[in-house]
Protein backbone atom coordinates (compact mmCIF):
# COMPACT_ATOMS: atom_id res chain seq x y z
CA UNK A 1 0.00 0.00 0.00
CA UNK A 2 1.33 3.42 -0.96
CA UNK A 3 1.82 5.98 1.80
CA UNK A 4 -0.33 9.08 1.63
CA UNK A 5 1.26 12.33 0.51
CA UNK A 6 1.80 13.72 4.02
CA UNK A 7 3.57 10.52 5.07
CA UNK A 8 5.55 10.45 1.84
CA UNK A 9 6.99 13.92 2.46
CA UNK A 10 8.08 13.12 6.02
CA UNK A 11 11.88 13.00 6.35
CA UNK A 12 12.35 13.60 2.63
CA UNK A 13 15.09 15.87 1.33
CA UNK A 14 13.93 17.70 -1.77
CA UNK A 15 15.75 19.94 -4.22
CA UNK A 16 13.52 22.53 -5.92
CA UNK A 17 14.76 24.69 -8.80
CA UNK A 18 12.95 27.72 -10.18
CA UNK A 19 12.48 29.46 -6.87
CA UNK A 20 11.20 32.18 -6.47
CA UNK A 21 8.88 31.56 -9.44
CA UNK A 22 5.10 31.47 -9.02
CA UNK A 23 4.55 27.68 -9.12
CA UNK A 24 7.76 26.86 -7.23
CA UNK A 25 6.87 29.06 -4.25
CA UNK A 26 3.33 27.62 -4.09
CA UNK A 27 4.88 24.13 -4.09
CA UNK A 28 7.33 25.06 -1.31
CA UNK A 29 4.64 26.72 0.82
CA UNK A 30 2.44 23.64 0.50
CA UNK A 31 5.16 21.31 1.77
CA UNK A 32 6.11 23.51 4.73
CA UNK A 33 2.45 23.97 5.69
CA UNK A 34 1.28 20.37 5.55
CA UNK A 35 4.50 18.53 6.43
CA UNK A 36 6.80 20.50 8.75
CA UNK A 37 8.69 17.24 9.31
CA UNK A 38 10.11 17.30 5.81
CA UNK A 39 13.83 16.73 6.35
CA UNK A 40 15.27 19.46 4.11
CA UNK A 41 14.30 21.73 1.24
CA UNK A 42 17.26 22.77 -0.89
CA UNK A 43 16.06 25.72 -3.00
CA UNK A 44 18.13 26.75 -6.02
CA UNK A 45 18.01 30.50 -6.73
CA UNK A 46 19.96 32.80 -9.00
CA UNK A 47 22.13 34.74 -6.56
CA UNK A 48 25.73 35.82 -6.10
CA UNK A 49 26.35 34.03 -2.81
CA UNK A 50 24.69 32.28 0.14
CA UNK A 51 23.78 35.52 1.86
CA UNK A 52 22.11 37.04 -1.19
CA UNK A 53 20.33 33.70 -1.86
CA UNK A 54 18.84 33.81 1.64
CA UNK A 55 17.92 37.46 1.24
CA UNK A 56 16.23 36.74 -2.06
CA UNK A 57 14.33 33.82 -0.53
CA UNK A 58 13.09 35.98 2.32
CA UNK A 59 12.05 38.97 0.22
CA UNK A 60 10.67 37.17 -2.84
CA UNK A 61 9.19 34.06 -1.20
CA UNK A 62 8.77 34.06 2.56
CA UNK A 63 7.53 37.64 2.93
CA UNK A 64 4.89 37.27 0.23
CA UNK A 65 1.20 37.15 1.15
CA UNK A 66 1.16 33.50 0.07
CA UNK A 67 2.75 32.60 3.42
CA UNK A 68 0.24 34.44 5.60
CA UNK A 69 -1.65 31.25 6.59
CA UNK A 70 1.55 29.53 7.65
CA UNK A 71 2.65 32.68 9.48
CA UNK A 72 -0.71 32.98 11.26
CA UNK A 73 -0.64 29.29 12.21
CA UNK A 74 2.89 29.29 13.57
CA UNK A 75 3.64 32.89 14.51
CA UNK A 76 6.65 34.82 13.22
CA UNK A 77 9.23 33.27 15.53
CA UNK A 78 8.16 29.68 14.93
CA UNK A 79 8.05 30.26 11.20
CA UNK A 80 11.59 31.67 11.29
CA UNK A 81 12.69 28.64 13.27
CA UNK A 82 11.03 26.26 10.81
CA UNK A 83 12.67 27.96 7.83
CA UNK A 84 16.05 28.06 9.57
CA UNK A 85 15.82 24.33 10.29
CA UNK A 86 14.34 23.08 7.03
CA UNK A 87 15.14 25.49 4.18
CA UNK A 88 18.54 25.89 2.53
CA UNK A 89 18.58 28.57 -0.21
CA UNK A 90 21.44 27.88 -2.61
CA UNK A 91 22.91 30.22 -5.23
CA UNK A 92 22.97 28.37 -8.51
CA UNK A 93 21.99 28.13 -12.17
CA UNK A 94 20.54 25.11 -13.98
CA UNK A 95 22.19 26.17 -17.25
CA UNK A 96 25.65 25.06 -16.05
CA UNK A 97 27.21 21.83 -14.74
CA UNK A 98 26.42 20.85 -11.15
CA UNK A 99 23.71 23.52 -11.27
CA UNK A 100 26.30 26.20 -10.62
CA UNK A 101 26.83 25.07 -7.01
CA UNK A 102 30.45 26.05 -6.28
CA UNK A 103 30.82 24.83 -2.69
CA UNK A 104 32.29 21.29 -3.02
CA UNK A 105 31.28 20.30 0.52
CA UNK A 106 27.71 21.44 -0.11
CA UNK A 107 27.65 19.50 -3.40
CA UNK A 108 28.67 16.29 -1.64
CA UNK A 109 26.09 16.89 1.07
CA UNK A 110 23.35 17.39 -1.51
CA UNK A 111 24.34 14.29 -3.47
CA UNK A 112 24.31 12.26 -0.25
CA UNK A 113 21.02 13.56 1.14
CA UNK A 114 18.60 14.43 -1.69
CA UNK A 115 15.71 12.02 -2.31
CA UNK A 116 13.60 13.97 -4.83
CA UNK A 117 14.61 16.55 -7.45
CA UNK A 118 11.89 18.94 -8.67
CA UNK A 119 12.80 21.09 -11.68
CA UNK A 120 10.49 24.09 -12.11
CA UNK A 121 13.13 26.48 -13.50
CA UNK A 122 12.38 27.84 -16.96
CA UNK A 123 12.22 30.97 -19.05
CA UNK A 124 8.62 31.42 -20.18
CA UNK A 125 8.98 34.25 -22.70
CA UNK A 126 7.38 33.08 -25.94
CA UNK A 127 10.04 34.84 -28.04
CA UNK A 128 12.99 34.35 -25.73
CA UNK A 129 16.51 34.79 -27.10
CA UNK A 130 17.50 31.45 -28.63
CA UNK A 131 20.74 31.27 -26.65
CA UNK A 132 18.88 31.84 -23.38
CA UNK A 133 16.06 29.41 -24.24
CA UNK A 134 18.48 26.65 -25.21
CA UNK A 135 20.59 27.09 -22.07
CA UNK A 136 17.68 27.12 -19.62
CA UNK A 137 14.78 25.19 -21.20
CA UNK A 138 16.69 22.63 -23.28
CA UNK A 139 20.05 21.89 -21.65
CA UNK A 140 18.94 23.03 -18.19
CA UNK A 141 16.79 19.89 -17.68
CA UNK A 142 19.72 17.73 -18.82
CA UNK A 143 21.96 19.40 -16.23
CA UNK A 144 19.31 18.78 -13.58
CA UNK A 145 19.02 15.14 -14.69
CA UNK A 146 22.80 14.64 -14.50
CA UNK A 147 22.76 16.19 -11.03
CA UNK A 148 19.91 13.90 -9.93
CA UNK A 149 21.81 10.82 -11.16
CA UNK A 150 24.62 11.69 -8.73
CA UNK A 151 22.21 11.68 -5.76
CA UNK A 152 22.91 8.34 -4.05
CA UNK A 153 19.42 8.29 -2.49
CA UNK A 154 17.72 9.78 -5.55
CA UNK A 155 14.27 8.33 -6.07
CA UNK A 156 12.79 10.64 -8.72
CA UNK A 157 13.22 13.61 -11.05
CA UNK A 158 9.98 15.55 -11.42
CA UNK A 159 10.22 18.01 -14.31
CA UNK A 160 7.66 20.74 -14.99
CA UNK A 161 7.12 21.36 -18.70
CA UNK A 162 4.07 22.83 -20.45
CA UNK A 163 1.10 21.22 -22.19
CA UNK A 164 1.68 23.52 -25.15
CA UNK A 165 4.71 21.57 -26.34
CA UNK A 166 2.03 20.12 -28.65
CA UNK A 167 2.34 23.22 -30.83
CA UNK A 168 -0.78 24.08 -32.81
CA UNK A 169 -2.20 20.57 -33.08
CA UNK A 170 -5.95 20.15 -32.79
CA UNK A 171 -8.16 17.37 -31.46
CA UNK A 172 -7.41 15.18 -28.45
CA UNK A 173 -3.74 15.58 -27.48
CA UNK A 174 -2.20 12.55 -25.79
CA UNK A 175 0.14 12.44 -22.78
CA UNK A 176 3.04 11.11 -24.85
CA UNK A 177 6.77 11.57 -24.45
CA UNK A 178 8.93 13.16 -27.13
CA UNK A 179 11.53 11.03 -28.86
CA UNK A 180 14.92 12.43 -29.79
CA UNK A 181 14.80 14.27 -33.10
CA UNK A 182 11.00 14.29 -33.36
CA UNK A 183 9.42 17.27 -35.09
CA UNK A 184 5.82 18.45 -35.16
CA UNK A 185 5.66 18.93 -38.92
CA UNK A 186 7.65 15.86 -39.96
CA UNK A 187 9.99 17.96 -42.09
CA UNK A 188 13.55 16.75 -41.71
CA UNK A 189 15.23 15.67 -38.52
CA UNK A 190 15.80 17.79 -35.45
CA UNK A 191 19.35 17.51 -34.07
CA UNK A 192 19.62 19.36 -30.78
CA UNK A 193 23.42 19.60 -30.87
CA UNK A 194 23.16 21.18 -34.34
CA UNK A 195 20.71 23.76 -32.97
CA UNK A 196 23.18 24.60 -30.22
CA UNK A 197 26.08 24.93 -32.68
CA UNK A 198 24.00 27.04 -35.06
CA UNK A 199 23.10 29.40 -32.21
CA UNK A 200 26.72 29.64 -31.04
CA UNK A 201 27.95 30.37 -34.55
CA UNK A 202 25.42 33.15 -35.09
CA UNK A 203 26.27 34.67 -31.70
CA UNK A 204 29.97 34.52 -32.52
CA UNK A 205 29.38 36.26 -35.87
CA UNK A 206 27.41 39.07 -34.23
CA UNK A 207 30.04 39.60 -31.55
CA UNK A 208 32.81 39.58 -34.14
CA UNK A 209 30.99 42.35 -36.02
CA UNK A 210 30.78 44.27 -32.73
CA UNK A 211 27.01 44.59 -33.07
CA UNK A 212 25.12 46.56 -30.41
CA UNK A 213 23.63 44.46 -27.62
CA UNK A 214 20.10 45.41 -28.68
CA UNK A 215 20.75 44.09 -32.21
CA UNK A 216 22.26 40.88 -30.83
CA UNK A 217 19.24 40.33 -28.58
CA UNK A 218 16.76 40.87 -31.42
CA UNK A 219 18.70 38.61 -33.79
CA UNK A 220 18.78 35.88 -31.17
CA UNK A 221 15.01 36.25 -30.68
CA UNK A 222 14.39 36.09 -34.42
CA UNK A 223 16.65 33.04 -34.75
CA UNK A 224 14.73 31.18 -32.04
CA UNK A 225 11.38 31.91 -33.67
CA UNK A 226 12.59 30.88 -37.13
CA UNK A 227 14.11 27.60 -35.87
CA UNK A 228 10.93 26.82 -33.91
CA UNK A 229 8.69 27.40 -36.93
CA UNK A 230 11.03 25.43 -39.20
CA UNK A 231 10.37 22.33 -37.09
CA UNK A 232 6.66 22.95 -36.50
CA UNK A 233 6.50 24.79 -33.17
CA UNK A 234 4.91 28.27 -32.93
CA UNK A 235 7.52 29.91 -30.70
CA UNK A 236 10.89 29.58 -29.02
CA UNK A 237 9.43 28.80 -25.57
CA UNK A 238 7.56 25.62 -26.47
CA UNK A 239 10.27 24.56 -28.93
CA UNK A 240 13.05 24.73 -26.35
CA UNK A 241 10.83 23.07 -23.70
CA UNK A 242 10.12 20.21 -26.15
CA UNK A 243 13.82 19.67 -26.76
CA UNK A 244 14.36 19.61 -22.99
CA UNK A 245 11.83 16.77 -22.73
CA UNK A 246 13.64 14.90 -25.53
CA UNK A 247 16.94 15.06 -23.66
CA UNK A 248 15.31 13.79 -20.45
CA UNK A 249 13.70 10.88 -22.27
CA UNK A 250 16.93 9.94 -24.05
CA UNK A 251 19.35 10.24 -21.11
CA UNK A 252 17.24 9.21 -18.09
CA UNK A 253 18.58 5.62 -17.84
CA UNK A 254 17.04 4.00 -14.73
CA UNK A 255 16.16 7.19 -12.87
CA UNK A 256 12.36 7.52 -12.56
CA UNK A 257 11.19 10.63 -14.40
CA UNK A 258 7.81 12.36 -14.18
CA UNK A 259 6.94 15.18 -16.59
CA UNK A 260 4.18 17.49 -15.42
CA UNK A 261 2.61 19.50 -18.24
CA UNK A 262 0.35 22.22 -16.84
CA UNK A 263 -1.87 24.27 -19.13
CA UNK A 264 -2.53 27.99 -18.39
CA UNK A 265 -1.84 28.40 -14.67
CA UNK A 266 -4.15 30.73 -12.77
CA UNK A 267 -4.67 31.88 -9.16
CA UNK A 268 -5.11 29.52 -6.22
CA UNK A 269 -8.42 27.69 -6.03
CA UNK A 270 -8.40 27.02 -2.29
CA UNK A 271 -4.93 26.70 -0.77
CA UNK A 272 -3.48 28.25 1.21
CA UNK A 273 -6.43 30.59 0.50
CA UNK A 274 -8.41 31.34 -2.68
CA UNK A 275 -7.31 33.87 -5.28
CA UNK A 276 -3.59 34.41 -4.62
CA UNK A 277 -1.66 35.19 -7.78
CA UNK A 278 1.55 36.91 -8.78
CA UNK A 279 1.90 38.87 -11.99
CA UNK A 280 -0.29 38.96 -15.10
CA UNK A 281 -0.47 35.43 -16.46
CA UNK A 282 -1.78 34.34 -19.89
CA UNK A 283 -5.44 35.42 -20.15
CA UNK A 284 -5.08 37.84 -17.23
CA UNK A 285 -3.56 40.57 -19.42
CA UNK A 286 -6.74 40.57 -21.49
CA UNK A 287 -9.02 40.54 -18.42
CA UNK A 288 -7.20 43.48 -16.83
CA UNK A 289 -7.10 45.48 -20.08
CA UNK A 290 -10.82 44.89 -20.54
CA UNK A 291 -11.62 45.94 -16.95
CA UNK A 292 -9.63 49.15 -17.46
CA UNK A 293 -11.68 49.96 -20.55
CA UNK A 294 -8.61 49.73 -22.77
CA UNK A 295 -9.60 46.68 -24.81
CA UNK A 296 -12.84 46.66 -26.73
CA UNK A 297 -11.87 44.03 -29.29
CA UNK A 298 -9.53 41.06 -29.39
CA UNK A 299 -8.41 38.28 -31.73
CA UNK A 300 -9.81 34.98 -30.42
CA UNK A 301 -12.10 32.16 -31.40
CA UNK A 302 -15.03 32.56 -28.98
CA UNK A 303 -15.56 28.80 -29.06
CA UNK A 304 -11.91 27.95 -28.36
CA UNK A 305 -11.46 26.17 -25.05
CA UNK A 306 -9.19 28.07 -22.67
CA UNK A 307 -7.47 25.40 -20.65
CA UNK A 308 -7.10 27.06 -17.25
CA UNK A 309 -5.86 25.35 -14.08
CA UNK A 310 -5.40 26.85 -10.59
CA UNK A 311 -1.80 26.84 -9.38
CA UNK A 312 -2.55 24.92 -6.16
CA UNK A 313 -4.00 22.06 -8.21
CA UNK A 314 -0.76 21.88 -10.19
CA UNK A 315 1.27 21.79 -6.95
CA UNK A 316 -1.01 19.06 -5.60
CA UNK A 317 -0.59 17.00 -8.77
CA UNK A 318 3.19 17.34 -8.43
CA UNK A 319 3.21 15.99 -4.87
CA UNK A 320 0.83 13.16 -5.78
CA UNK A 321 2.91 12.13 -8.78
CA UNK A 322 6.08 12.16 -6.71
CA UNK A 323 4.48 9.95 -4.05
CA UNK A 324 3.32 7.41 -6.63
CA UNK A 325 6.45 7.20 -8.80
CA UNK A 326 9.37 7.67 -6.38
CA UNK A 327 11.70 4.69 -6.52
CA UNK A 328 10.07 3.01 -9.53
CA UNK A 329 13.22 2.48 -11.56
CA UNK A 330 13.14 3.18 -15.28
CA UNK A 331 9.64 4.65 -15.31
CA UNK A 332 8.71 7.77 -17.24
CA UNK A 333 5.20 9.22 -17.12
CA UNK A 334 3.67 12.37 -18.59
CA UNK A 335 0.76 14.12 -16.87
CA UNK A 336 -1.38 16.82 -18.44
CA UNK A 337 -2.67 18.99 -15.60
CA UNK A 338 -5.50 21.09 -16.95
CA UNK A 339 -9.26 21.34 -17.37
CA UNK A 340 -10.15 21.17 -21.07
CA UNK A 341 -10.94 17.46 -21.08
CA UNK A 342 -13.00 17.20 -17.89
CA UNK A 343 -14.36 20.73 -17.34
CA UNK A 344 -13.86 23.03 -20.35
CA UNK A 345 -14.46 26.78 -20.43
CA UNK A 346 -14.43 28.81 -23.66
CA UNK A 347 -12.96 32.21 -24.42
CA UNK A 348 -16.48 33.59 -24.85
CA UNK A 349 -17.51 32.32 -21.41
CA UNK A 350 -14.48 33.98 -19.82
CA UNK A 351 -15.29 37.21 -21.65
CA UNK A 352 -18.94 37.09 -20.51
CA UNK A 353 -17.92 36.44 -16.89
CA UNK A 354 -15.40 39.30 -16.98
CA UNK A 355 -18.06 41.62 -18.47
CA UNK A 356 -20.51 40.62 -15.75
CA UNK A 357 -17.92 41.15 -13.01
CA UNK A 358 -16.68 44.57 -14.14
CA UNK A 359 -20.23 45.77 -14.81
CA UNK A 360 -21.12 45.07 -11.18
CA UNK A 361 -17.70 45.95 -9.75
CA UNK A 362 -16.14 48.58 -12.03
CA UNK A 363 -12.55 49.62 -11.60
CA UNK A 364 -11.97 53.27 -10.78
CA UNK A 365 -10.19 55.48 -13.30
CA UNK A 366 -7.54 58.10 -12.60
CA UNK A 367 -10.26 60.74 -12.41
CA UNK A 368 -11.98 58.83 -9.61
CA UNK A 369 -14.95 57.80 -11.76
CA UNK A 370 -15.96 54.16 -12.34
CA UNK A 371 -14.76 52.69 -15.65
CA UNK A 372 -17.78 51.64 -17.72
CA UNK A 373 -17.20 48.48 -19.75
CA UNK A 374 -19.27 47.20 -22.64
CA UNK A 375 -19.24 43.80 -24.28
CA UNK A 376 -16.24 43.74 -26.57
CA UNK A 377 -15.84 42.54 -30.13
CA UNK A 378 -14.22 39.14 -30.50
CA UNK A 379 -12.53 38.72 -33.89
CA UNK A 380 -12.54 34.99 -34.52
CA UNK A 381 -10.27 34.72 -37.58
CA UNK A 382 -7.13 36.33 -38.91
CA UNK A 383 -9.19 37.49 -41.91
CA UNK A 384 -11.47 39.47 -39.58
CA UNK A 385 -8.45 40.78 -37.73
CA UNK A 386 -6.75 41.95 -40.93
CA UNK A 387 -10.00 43.57 -42.13
CA UNK A 388 -10.33 45.45 -38.85
CA UNK A 389 -6.72 46.59 -38.99
CA UNK A 390 -6.69 47.57 -42.67
CA UNK A 391 -10.06 49.23 -43.08
CA UNK A 392 -10.94 50.56 -39.66
CA UNK A 393 -7.58 51.11 -37.93
CA UNK A 394 -9.15 50.46 -34.54
CA UNK A 395 -7.48 47.28 -33.39
CA UNK A 396 -3.91 48.65 -33.34
CA UNK A 397 -4.98 51.39 -30.91
CA UNK A 398 -6.66 48.78 -28.71
CA UNK A 399 -3.53 46.64 -28.89
CA UNK A 400 -1.42 49.65 -27.93
CA UNK A 401 -3.49 50.06 -24.80
CA UNK A 402 -2.98 46.38 -24.00
CA UNK A 403 0.76 46.89 -24.45
CA UNK A 404 0.68 49.73 -21.92
CA UNK A 405 -0.45 47.12 -19.38
CA UNK A 406 1.73 44.19 -20.45
CA UNK A 407 4.79 46.41 -20.89
CA UNK A 408 4.54 49.14 -18.21
CA UNK A 409 8.04 50.34 -19.12
CA UNK A 410 6.43 52.24 -22.06
CA UNK A 411 6.59 55.45 -20.05
CA UNK A 412 5.82 58.91 -21.22
CA UNK A 413 3.07 60.00 -23.58
CA UNK A 414 0.22 57.62 -24.29
CA UNK A 415 1.28 56.97 -27.88
CA UNK A 416 4.96 57.81 -27.66
CA UNK A 417 6.98 56.07 -30.39
CA UNK A 418 3.76 54.82 -32.02
CA UNK A 419 5.51 53.04 -34.91
CA UNK A 420 7.51 50.92 -32.52
CA UNK A 421 4.40 50.21 -30.47
CA UNK A 422 2.45 49.04 -33.52
CA UNK A 423 5.34 46.77 -34.50
CA UNK A 424 5.32 45.29 -31.01
CA UNK A 425 1.52 44.97 -31.13
CA UNK A 426 1.68 42.94 -34.33
CA UNK A 427 4.42 40.77 -32.84
CA UNK A 428 2.17 40.10 -29.84
CA UNK A 429 -0.65 39.07 -32.17
CA UNK A 430 1.73 36.64 -33.89
CA UNK A 431 2.88 35.23 -30.53
CA UNK A 432 -0.57 34.76 -29.01
CA UNK A 433 -2.46 33.69 -32.16
CA UNK A 434 -1.73 29.95 -31.67
CA UNK A 435 -3.36 30.07 -28.23
CA UNK A 436 -6.37 32.33 -28.78
CA UNK A 437 -7.30 30.26 -31.85
CA UNK A 438 -6.29 26.93 -30.26
CA UNK A 439 -8.35 23.85 -31.23
CA UNK A 440 -6.78 21.20 -29.00
CA UNK A 441 -8.12 19.36 -25.97
CA UNK A 442 -5.57 17.90 -23.56
CA UNK A 443 -6.21 14.26 -22.80
CA UNK A 444 -5.63 13.61 -19.09
CA UNK A 445 -6.02 9.83 -18.90
CA UNK A 446 -2.76 9.41 -16.98
CA UNK A 447 -3.74 12.22 -14.63
CA UNK A 448 -7.17 10.64 -14.06
CA UNK A 449 -5.49 7.33 -13.18
CA UNK A 450 -3.26 9.24 -10.75
CA UNK A 451 -6.33 10.88 -9.20
CA UNK A 452 -8.02 7.51 -8.71
CA UNK A 453 -4.87 5.94 -7.24
CA UNK A 454 -4.29 8.75 -4.82
CA UNK A 455 -7.95 9.10 -3.82
CA UNK A 456 -7.86 5.81 -1.93
CA UNK A 457 -4.44 6.49 -0.42
CA UNK A 458 -5.28 10.02 0.72
CA UNK A 459 -8.84 9.46 1.89
CA UNK A 460 -7.93 9.99 5.54
CA UNK A 461 -6.46 13.45 4.88
CA UNK A 462 -9.72 14.89 3.56
CA UNK A 463 -8.92 16.24 0.10
CA UNK A 464 -5.74 18.01 1.13
CA UNK A 465 -4.14 17.17 -2.22
CA UNK A 466 -7.15 17.61 -4.51
CA UNK A 467 -6.54 18.42 -8.18
CA UNK A 468 -9.75 17.41 -9.93
CA UNK A 469 -10.87 20.14 -12.39
CA UNK A 470 -14.45 18.87 -12.19
CA UNK A 471 -14.66 20.51 -8.76
CA UNK A 472 -14.27 23.98 -10.32
CA UNK A 473 -17.44 26.03 -10.81
CA UNK A 474 -16.06 28.43 -13.41
CA UNK A 475 -18.60 31.18 -12.78
CA UNK A 476 -17.88 31.17 -9.07
CA UNK A 477 -14.12 30.82 -9.55
CA UNK A 478 -13.80 33.65 -12.08
CA UNK A 479 -16.14 36.14 -10.39
CA UNK A 480 -15.48 35.51 -6.69
CA UNK A 481 -11.92 34.16 -6.68
CA UNK A 482 -9.77 34.81 -9.73
CA UNK A 483 -10.71 38.32 -10.90
CA UNK A 484 -10.89 39.67 -7.31
CA UNK A 485 -7.50 38.03 -6.74
CA UNK A 486 -6.08 39.80 -9.79
CA UNK A 487 -7.31 43.12 -8.47
CA UNK A 488 -6.03 42.53 -4.95
CA UNK A 489 -2.64 40.95 -5.63
CA UNK A 490 -1.67 42.26 -9.07
CA UNK A 491 -3.37 45.56 -9.91
CA UNK A 492 -2.35 47.14 -6.64
CA UNK A 493 1.29 46.64 -7.65
CA UNK A 494 0.91 48.20 -11.12
CA UNK A 495 1.43 51.95 -10.90
CA UNK A 496 -0.19 53.42 -13.98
Amino acid sequence: MESNCVQFLQNKTILVTGVPGFLAKVFVEKILRIQPNVKKLFLLLRAADNESAMQRFRSEVLEKGLFRVLRNNLGDENLKALVSDKVVPIPGDISVDNLGVKDSDLLKRMWNEIDIVVNVAATTNFDERYDVGLRINTFGPLNVLNFAKKCVKGQLLLHVSTAYVCGEKSGLLQEKTFHMGETLNGHGNLVIETEMELMKQKLKELQKLDCPEEEIAQTMKDLGMSRAKLHGWPNTYVFTKSMGEMLLNYHKEDLPVVIIRPTMITSTFSEPFPGWIEGLRTIDSVIVAYGKGRLKCFLADPNSVLDLVPVDMVANAMVNAAAIHAGKLGSQTVYHVGSSCKNPITFEQVHDLAARYFTKNPLVGLNGSPIIVSKGTILSTMAQFNFYVTLRYKLPLQMLRLIDIIYPWWNGNKYKDIDRKIKLAMRLVDLYKPYVLFKGIFDDSNTEILRLKIKEVNKEINGLFQFDPKTIDWEDYMTTIHIPGLITYVLKTIKR
